[in-house]
Protein backbone atom coordinates (compact mmCIF):
# COMPACT_ATOMS: atom_id res chain seq x y z
CA UNK A 1 0.00 0.00 0.00
CA UNK A 2 3.21 2.41 1.09
CA UNK A 3 3.87 1.71 -2.68
CA UNK A 4 0.94 2.78 -4.57
CA UNK A 5 0.90 5.93 -2.04
CA UNK A 6 4.63 6.80 -3.15
CA UNK A 7 3.40 5.63 -7.22
CA UNK A 8 0.46 8.17 -6.62
CA UNK A 9 3.05 10.79 -4.94
CA UNK A 10 5.20 11.01 -7.57
CA UNK A 11 2.80 11.36 -10.60
CA UNK A 12 1.26 13.96 -8.93
CA UNK A 13 4.25 15.95 -8.90
CA UNK A 14 5.21 14.96 -12.48
CA UNK A 15 1.56 16.20 -13.84
CA UNK A 16 2.11 18.98 -11.78
CA UNK A 17 5.80 20.24 -12.98
CA UNK A 18 4.38 19.23 -16.48
CA UNK A 19 0.86 21.37 -16.37
CA UNK A 20 3.69 24.64 -15.12
CA UNK A 21 6.05 23.80 -17.57
CA UNK A 22 3.66 23.49 -20.60
CA UNK A 23 1.50 26.74 -19.63
CA UNK A 24 3.48 29.14 -17.29
CA UNK A 25 0.61 30.53 -15.92
CA UNK A 26 1.09 29.13 -12.40
CA UNK A 27 0.91 32.20 -9.83
CA UNK A 28 1.67 32.01 -6.42
CA UNK A 29 -0.56 33.06 -3.09
CA UNK A 30 -1.05 36.06 -2.64
CA UNK A 31 0.81 38.63 -0.36
CA UNK A 32 -1.31 41.79 0.61
CA UNK A 33 0.37 44.36 1.85
CA UNK A 34 -1.46 45.57 4.92
CA UNK A 35 -1.42 49.08 4.06
CA UNK A 36 -3.43 48.57 1.35
CA UNK A 37 -6.53 46.42 1.82
CA UNK A 38 -7.08 45.81 -1.91
CA UNK A 39 -10.63 43.85 -2.80
CA UNK A 40 -11.81 40.20 -2.05
CA UNK A 41 -10.96 39.48 -5.93
CA UNK A 42 -7.46 40.53 -5.85
CA UNK A 43 -6.87 38.30 -2.12
CA UNK A 44 -7.92 35.23 -3.86
CA UNK A 45 -5.72 32.45 -4.82
CA UNK A 46 -7.30 29.06 -6.20
CA UNK A 47 -5.30 25.52 -6.87
CA UNK A 48 -5.96 21.60 -5.59
CA UNK A 49 -4.60 18.11 -5.75
CA UNK A 50 -4.78 15.95 -8.78
CA UNK A 51 -3.98 11.99 -8.42
CA UNK A 52 -4.29 9.15 -10.88
CA UNK A 53 -3.11 5.78 -10.13
CA UNK A 54 -3.90 2.62 -13.25
CA UNK A 55 -3.71 -0.54 -13.46
CA UNK A 56 -5.14 -3.31 -10.47
CA UNK A 57 -5.86 -0.71 -8.09
CA UNK A 58 -7.47 2.33 -10.32
CA UNK A 59 -7.27 6.02 -8.02
CA UNK A 60 -8.58 9.26 -9.34
CA UNK A 61 -8.75 12.16 -7.02
CA UNK A 62 -9.40 15.47 -8.12
CA UNK A 63 -9.54 18.17 -5.24
CA UNK A 64 -9.90 21.69 -6.02
CA UNK A 65 -9.94 24.88 -3.95
CA UNK A 66 -10.12 28.58 -3.43
CA UNK A 67 -8.99 30.84 -0.70
CA UNK A 68 -8.34 34.27 0.41
CA UNK A 69 -5.66 35.88 2.33
CA UNK A 70 -7.17 37.50 5.06
CA UNK A 71 -4.40 39.13 6.36
CA UNK A 72 -0.78 39.37 5.35
CA UNK A 73 0.29 35.70 6.54
CA UNK A 74 -3.23 34.52 7.49
CA UNK A 75 -5.83 33.20 4.78
CA UNK A 76 -8.84 30.25 4.83
CA UNK A 77 -10.84 28.73 1.98
CA UNK A 78 -12.97 26.07 1.15
CA UNK A 79 -12.05 22.61 -0.93
CA UNK A 80 -14.34 19.77 -2.68
CA UNK A 81 -12.68 16.34 -3.17
CA UNK A 82 -13.68 13.68 -5.37
CA UNK A 83 -12.66 10.45 -5.31
CA UNK A 84 -12.73 7.24 -7.27
CA UNK A 85 -11.44 3.97 -6.16
CA UNK A 86 -11.47 0.44 -7.85
CA UNK A 87 -9.26 -2.42 -7.11
CA UNK A 88 -9.57 -5.40 -9.72
CA UNK A 89 -8.19 -7.80 -6.71
CA UNK A 90 -11.75 -8.10 -5.88
CA UNK A 91 -14.11 -7.60 -8.39
CA UNK A 92 -16.56 -10.55 -7.59
CA UNK A 93 -16.53 -9.16 -4.01
CA UNK A 94 -18.92 -6.81 -3.28
CA UNK A 95 -17.48 -3.35 -2.56
CA UNK A 96 -20.38 -0.81 -2.29
CA UNK A 97 -20.30 2.49 -4.67
CA UNK A 98 -16.56 3.16 -5.62
CA UNK A 99 -17.18 6.96 -5.66
CA UNK A 100 -16.00 9.27 -2.70
CA UNK A 101 -16.98 12.97 -2.27
CA UNK A 102 -17.49 15.80 -0.07
CA UNK A 103 -15.75 18.92 1.27
CA UNK A 104 -13.40 20.53 3.32
CA UNK A 105 -12.45 24.09 5.15
CA UNK A 106 -8.94 25.20 6.06
CA UNK A 107 -6.84 27.61 7.91
CA UNK A 108 -3.49 28.48 7.08
CA UNK A 109 -0.92 30.63 8.94
CA UNK A 110 2.50 31.37 6.65
CA UNK A 111 5.47 31.12 9.65
CA UNK A 112 7.63 31.92 7.08
CA UNK A 113 7.51 32.92 3.50
CA UNK A 114 8.18 29.17 2.11
CA UNK A 115 6.51 27.26 5.66
CA UNK A 116 3.11 27.35 6.91
CA UNK A 117 1.16 26.06 9.25
CA UNK A 118 -2.28 24.21 8.53
CA UNK A 119 -5.25 23.19 10.10
CA UNK A 120 -8.26 21.54 8.38
CA UNK A 121 -12.03 20.13 8.60
CA UNK A 122 -13.10 17.62 6.25
CA UNK A 123 -16.59 15.69 5.61
CA UNK A 124 -16.59 12.98 3.10
CA UNK A 125 -19.64 10.40 1.77
CA UNK A 126 -18.78 7.09 1.05
CA UNK A 127 -19.61 3.52 1.40
CA UNK A 128 -18.45 1.81 4.25
CA UNK A 129 -18.97 -2.36 5.28
CA UNK A 130 -21.23 -2.49 8.28
CA UNK A 131 -20.27 -5.91 9.51
CA UNK A 132 -23.32 -6.76 11.64
CA UNK A 133 -25.37 -6.46 8.37
CA UNK A 134 -23.32 -7.54 5.67
CA UNK A 135 -23.89 -4.47 3.67
CA UNK A 136 -22.25 -1.46 2.50
CA UNK A 137 -24.09 2.01 3.75
CA UNK A 138 -23.33 5.26 2.66
CA UNK A 139 -22.21 7.55 5.36
CA UNK A 140 -20.57 11.52 6.43
CA UNK A 141 -17.53 10.56 8.07
CA UNK A 142 -15.24 13.74 9.76
CA UNK A 143 -11.52 14.32 9.78
CA UNK A 144 -10.24 17.34 11.32
CA UNK A 145 -6.36 17.69 10.42
CA UNK A 146 -3.45 19.61 11.53
CA UNK A 147 0.12 20.06 10.34
CA UNK A 148 2.71 22.04 7.80
CA UNK A 149 3.80 22.13 4.70
CA UNK A 150 6.32 23.90 2.20
CA UNK A 151 5.28 26.41 -0.50
CA UNK A 152 7.72 26.08 -3.48
CA UNK A 153 7.24 29.09 -5.55
CA UNK A 154 6.93 29.04 -9.45
CA UNK A 155 7.48 31.92 -11.96
CA UNK A 156 5.99 35.13 -10.79
CA UNK A 157 3.11 34.35 -8.70
CA UNK A 158 2.50 30.11 -8.67
CA UNK A 159 3.61 27.78 -6.98
CA UNK A 160 3.23 23.95 -5.14
CA UNK A 161 2.26 23.15 -1.84
CA UNK A 162 3.59 20.09 -0.31
CA UNK A 163 1.35 19.40 2.77
CA UNK A 164 1.72 16.54 5.55
CA UNK A 165 -0.87 15.89 8.01
CA UNK A 166 -2.21 14.05 10.69
CA UNK A 167 -5.96 13.05 10.83
CA UNK A 168 -6.97 14.12 14.67
CA UNK A 169 -10.28 11.77 14.23
CA UNK A 170 -8.86 8.68 12.79
CA UNK A 171 -10.50 5.98 12.80
CA UNK A 172 -9.24 2.23 11.91
CA UNK A 173 -12.35 0.94 11.02
CA UNK A 174 -14.50 3.88 9.57
CA UNK A 175 -11.43 6.56 8.16
CA UNK A 176 -11.15 6.51 4.27
CA UNK A 177 -7.39 6.88 5.18
CA UNK A 178 -5.38 3.68 5.72
CA UNK A 179 -3.43 6.15 8.05
CA UNK A 180 -3.67 9.04 10.40
CA UNK A 181 -0.69 10.58 8.59
CA UNK A 182 -1.78 12.15 4.92
CA UNK A 183 0.37 13.76 2.66
CA UNK A 184 -1.00 15.88 0.29
CA UNK A 185 0.67 17.81 -3.09
CA UNK A 186 -1.33 20.12 -4.92
CA UNK A 187 -0.60 23.82 -6.90
CA UNK A 188 -2.17 27.26 -6.56
CA UNK A 189 -2.00 30.42 -8.78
Amino acid sequence: MLLSKIKVLFFSIAVLVFTVVITDQAVAQRYIDPEENPPLRDRLYYGGNFAMQFGTITFIDVSPLVGAMITEKFSGGLGATYQYFEDRRFVNVGTGNRSLYGGRTFLRYNVFPNIFAHTEYEMLNFDLFNRNTNEYNREWIPGFFVGAGYFAPFGNRGGANFTFLYNLMHDNLRSPYNEPYVIRVGFVF
